[in-house]
């Protein structure tokens, strides 16, 4: 789903609905650090390999907004803010398992209440609105602790790509009951790890939960 469609959905983000869940689209390397170039080199093999042309490479990052709060979700370095507020609910190495215990290869989960993302303004199309019921906002809340922490950039769990901060976004969605084949990123871009996200989610549901459905 483009981000036009998205905001056809639901009309605009922000706006008096008592819940929302709003998807964010962000350029990799916005704001000009070394993940836009390496992931243009990662991108320019991926394409060769696939004989296929190259894509935009996109990270994404969730809003959810609740009658009493309003967070943001996203997978992030460990080192890239220390603020105690910041909301982690896990942590993950990244790269190698063993390279974990240093702050520099950590990754970390946040659902951080009034928080920020980073580059948020570089969002192409803006925040996507997805839904607006407060149910379905507040039990995706309740799963960001059940998130599984596996290595950043391996394929831990034979789910056929890597896992990352897509990966994130895409378990939560899927495991909180959206319809994951009307999502995606922007035309003419992909997201990296989105795929693993929601193969991971369809393995384990949760009482009463139906599978989620396929992107």
């Amino acid at each position: 789903m483009t981000p036009d469609a998205g905001a056809a959905a639901v009309q605009g983000p922000m706006t008096t609905a008592a819940a929302a869940v709003d998807l964010l689209w962000v350029p990799l390397g916005a704001g000009g650090c070394s993940v836009g170039w390496n992931g243009r080199i990662f991108e320019r093999i991926a394409a060769r390999r696939a004989r296929r042309t190259r894509l935009d490479l996109y990270h994404s990052a969730l809003q959810v907004r609740t009658a009493e709060s309003s967070f943001t979700i996203e997978m992030a370095p460990a080192w890239n803010d220390r603020r105690a507020d910041r909301g982690v609910t896990g942590v993950g190495p990244v790269g190698l398992r063993a390279l974990g215990r240093l702050r520099a290869f950590r990754y970390e989960v946040r659902r951080w209440c009034d928080g920020t993302i980073r580059d948020a303004a570089a969002a192409v199309g803006g925040p996507v609105r997805l839904g607006e019921d407060p149910l379905q906002a507040q039990l995706l809340l309740d799963l960001v602790p059940l998130f599984p922490a596996c290595t950043w950039g391996r394929d831990e769990q034979a789910a056929g790509e890597m896992w990352n901060s897509n990966s994130l976004t895409a378990w939560l969605l899927a495991r909180s009951g959206h319809d994951m084949t009307q999502i995606g990123p922007p035309t003419g871009g992909r997201a990296p790890g989105w795929r693993a996200g929601v193969v991971v989610a369809q393995r384990t549901t949760m009482p009463g939960e139906g599978a989620p459905q396929t992107a």
